[in-house]
């Protein structure tokens, strides 16, 4: 009896030095993770990646947000990931608020936060003059087509894959040279990958300034992104040239990105099974939540027991899952 008090004494004692010792890595792990900007991490220049931007001046990214990043790093390992902020200005510390988003991202090696200066990204591209003329305050968009403009001139420069802050990766993105087919004869932009200083960037940068129609939703999205890939394959008809090459840019199926149709968000937050599940996505790489029309349901996630959404929570981003849901 005495040896069996001992032993367990001893185990408590090993195990309150193991508490001990665990503890001050921890805090010391984190205040690294908070100053990981002053050290030199791979940018845009020198490695192309997978691209998030988030074009408002807040700090305050959605979990779906959150999400969409974490699946992606986890997917594409060998890929740095690149999450630019217009709001941010590269103080990890001066965004208190914001402790549980920084320490979700930054637990992940290639995940890399970057401040977004606008003039600096414009400059030396078709935007450049646009950009000096537009009124922000006066566009009912902005947020959006401020965003398709980034990502255009992101991927111009520097090359890569951009992806939505909606999109929630399920397989590693090996494509190059890309876009991706929404709905019938409609190309959507949630979704691209191109070469540094491609042609079609380039051609999109042009469309956008001299066509620009702020007002019109998804005139600088989808429907630029339909108009100039026309004007590439020389043809009225896009869908022939879905699942195949077009002068170098692969047209990939709606079933990749988009296999839940915008006027069928809904179904994201019914409840399916395993079986169908496998069989609906069995070809897609990222599924797009369209969270224009999906946010305001993303808070009642835990309302939704067995929802599909919840389950793409729960399996590509886990530790977005339980900080965001879990504890609720």
């Amino acid at each position: 009896m005495k040896l069996q008090k001992k032993f367990c004494l001893a185990t408590l004692l090993v195990f309150a030095c193991i508490i001990l010792y665990r503890q001050p890595q921890l805090i010391i792990n984190f205040e690294q993770m908070m100053g990981k900007l002053d050290i030199d991490y791979p940018s845009p220049d020198t490695t192309p990646g997978i691209m998030f931007v988030d074009s408002t001046n807040e700090m305050a990214p959605s979990a779906l947000t959150i999400c969409s990043i974490e699946s992606a790093a986890h997917a594409n390992p060998e890929k740095p990931i690149y999450y630019f902020l217009v709001g941010f200005n590269g103080n990890l510390s001066d965004y208190p608020d914001q402790t549980t988003t920084f320490q979700i991202l930054l637990a992940m090696r290639n995940v890399v936060l970057l401040p977004l200066n606008l003039k600096t990204l414009f400059a030396n591209t078709p935007f450049d003059g646009w950009y000096q003329q537009v009124i922000p305050d006066l566009e009912q968009y902005w947020v959006h087509v401020l965003s398709d403009a980034c990502r255009l001139a992101l991927l111009w420069k520097y090359g890569g894959i951009y992806l939505d802050t909606d999109i929630i990766s399920l397989k590693p993105l090996p494509f190059t040279n890309f876009i991706c087919a929404q709905q019938e004869n409609l190309a959507n932009g949630a979704a691209l990958g191109f070469s540094q200083h491609h042609n079609f960037t380039q051609n999109c940068m042009i469309d956008y300034v001299n066509n620009y129609q702020g007002e019109i939703w998804g005139h600088q999205g989808p429907l630029l992104m339909s108009r100039v890939l026309r004007r590439w394959c020389k043809t009225d008809d896009l869908d022939e040239f879905v699942g195949a090459k077009c002068n170098g840019i692969s047209y990939l199926p709606s079933t990749f990105f988009y296999p839940i149709p915008y006027g069928e968000w809904e179904k994201y937050f019914e409840y399916w099974t395993l079986e169908d599940i496998r069989a609906t996505f069995a070809e897609t790489y990222g599924v797009h939540i369209w969270n224009f029309l999906s946010s305001e349901h993303q808070d009642d996630i835990n309302d939704w027991r067995g929802a599909l959404l919840e389950y793409f929570f729960h399996k590509y981003c886990p530790r977005t899952f339980k900080a965001f849901y879990r504890k609720r």
